[in-house]
């Protein structure tokens, strides 16, 4: 599905599940032709997760959170139901982190529809999908509307009653008024001006394609390795590079690929002294001690097709071990390539550089959907090898 378009319902109990690379809150409400939630009854999540009609069910963390509607049990009154979500990490925004949502029907587990929000950026919180009743008949929409207030803008908004941050820097004692079961997820904090109208994201953030051949990546920014509607299931080549910044001074870098589960769990790491993980499925071409020569100085080749399904991110850096800091390397780039044409699909080029010994340079990350996502990151860590990527590469996924 694409943003504004809906579908009718074949079935009349139907889940709708939200996945990405992070955990996400996952939450449902039932609103009148108003707009608004008759009461915060009407709020379903984890915490409240039944209502009339609508349900919460949790993935236990090794599937997505869903909610489950029955048209048929839907009181009179209730004219739609949205499904939200937000990052579980506090603050943590969408960027290159899109969500998948799944239409099923609830009986069969069979796909009615799939959508992922496009071009998302300081979000930290969605209305992904609605379920609507129209005519006499009950059909599903795509939306992706972001908030960049987080879940508490997004329950106000639909009449949710839910705790204002207070003055003071300190901690307060929560108030013993309103109900815990009747506020968002973590307690979502609602800023004491009216919630903010929903955010335009940057214009460089974004998720693309590669229908117009190759793409030139800046920091954070996010492309889908589909290419004609059709995601590029092939054997790809992350080619890394980079010269010494002072002539005539050898530099001594390593590139690797940490490979994680979808727990953000470290299943392998693929460098210099481990050359073929996952059965073949990764392959590192060996260590460059120097840096010298035009062209790409270590690449390592991604079988996206034969990676065993528990492979949910892979996160390339590249490693001084010899010490040597970021600040003495000019030019360091990464490039992913169509390993069987060798024709050049995207590219990052790192412009900045920090006095440090490592460097998370790119991530592909599998959508719920199963096509791959590459986000370009940049992002500069004190670790001479890759053992020591392993956490932090972890926590950026």
């Amino acid at each position: 599905m694409t943003p504004g378009s809906n579908i009718p319902l074949t079935a009349t109990r139907v889940a709708v599940d939200v996945a990405a690379p992070v955990r996400l809150d996952v939450s449902g409400l039932l609103l009148t032709a108003d707009g608004k939630v008759r009461s915060d009854d009407d709020f379903i999540f984890y915490n409240q997760p039944a209502g009339p009609g609508v349900t919460y069910r949790s993935g236990g963390g090794s599937a997505p959170d869903a909610i489950i509607v029955d048209t048929a049990a839907v009181p009179p009154g209730i004219e739609k139901i949205v499904v939200t979500a937000s990052p579980d990490a506090a603050g943590q925004t969408f960027q290159g982190i899109e969500p998948t949502a799944t239409i099923r029907d609830a009986g069969t587990g069979g796909v009615l529809a799939t959508f992922t929000p496009p071009r998302l950026g300081d979000e930290t919180a969605l209305v992904v999908v609605e379920i609507y009743l129209r005519g006499g008949v009950w059909k599903a929409r795509a939306v992706g509307q972001g908030y960049a207030n987080g879940l508490a803008g997004i329950a106000t908004d639909f009449g949710v009653s839910v705790d204002e941050e207070p003055a003071a820097a300190a901690p307060q004692p929560p108030a013993a008024a309103t109900p815990a079961a009747a506020r968002p997820p973590a307690a979502p904090q609602a800023p004491a001006a009216p919630p903010a109208a929903p955010a335009a994201p940057p214009a460089t953030s974004g998720k693309i394609n590669l229908d117009k051949g190759r793409v030139s990546l800046q920091k954070n920014q996010t492309v889908s390795l589909v290419k004609g509607g059709r995601p590029l299931l092939s054997q790809v080549k992350m080619g890394l590079g980079w010269e010494p910044a002072f002539r005539g001074k050898d530099i001594d870098l390593d590139a690797s690929v940490i490979a994680y589960g979808p727990q953000r769990n470290h299943l392998d790491s693929c460098y210099f002294g481990k050359l073929s993980i996952l059965n073949g499925a990764i392959k590192h071409s060996g260590d460059n001690l120097t840096g010298e020569g035009a062209g790409d100085d270590e690449v390592i080749v991604v079988d996206l097709g034969r990676l065993p399904a528990d492979v949910t991110g892979l996160v390339f850096t590249v490693n001084s071990f010899s010490g040597q800091k970021f600040t003495e390397v000019a030019k360091a780039y990464c490039r992913l390539m169509d390993a069987a044409t060798g024709e050049e699909l995207v590219r990052f080029d790192l412009t900045s550089a920090e006095p440090q010994t490592g460097v998370m340079m790119a991530k592909l990350i599998k959508q719920f959907s199963g096509e791959w996502d590459m986000t370009a990151m940049g992002e500069f860590v004190k670790s001479r090898t890759v053992r020591g990527m392993v956490k932090p590469a972890a926590q950026a996924l």
